[in-house]
């Protein structure tokens, strides 16, 4: 399995990957790595954390060994790339079954909002893409 702090995300949602590559240019530290949940890789960490591998509804941020999914996901990573985005961890005041509900929302009706077919990574996350 692999080590270190990762963000698994599905490669053919726009939010997904568009989450990936902010967070590969904005992750001055060169932090996290990442592995795409299609891959054998991101399907191993999915039904290591109990989540299913096929239906992709939540992005996996581990930190310090620790994996968060839906929205604490999110704000594990801000809190790991630090000001100003840290500052977006104020999003934790929200109850977790609210959160879980609206992220819920989004990630069902990803593709509706964008494309599926996702552009090339970014040189930035492409030099940090796990298989």
């Amino acid at each position: 399995m692999l080590s270190g702090d990762l963000i698994v995300f599905d490669g053919d949602c726009i939010f997904c990957s568009g989450f990936a590559r902010f967070m590969a240019r904005r992750d001055r530290a060169g932090r996290f790595r990442f592995v795409t949940a299609q891959s054998a890789a991101g399907r191993a960490l999915y039904r290591a954390h109990g989540l299913d591998p096929d239906a992709m509804e939540t992005n996996i941020v581990i930190v310090d060994g620790r994996a968060y999914v839906k929205l604490m996901a999110f704000c594990a990573a801000m809190q790991a790339i630090g000001w100003p985005w840290r500052g977006l961890t104020a999003l934790r005041a929200i109850p977790r079954p609210i959160g879980d509900w609206l992220y819920d929302r989004l990630a069902r009706n990803r593709y509706a909002f964008g494309r599926r077919a996702c552009p090339m990574p970014s040189a930035d996350l492409r030099g940090r893409l796990v298989e």
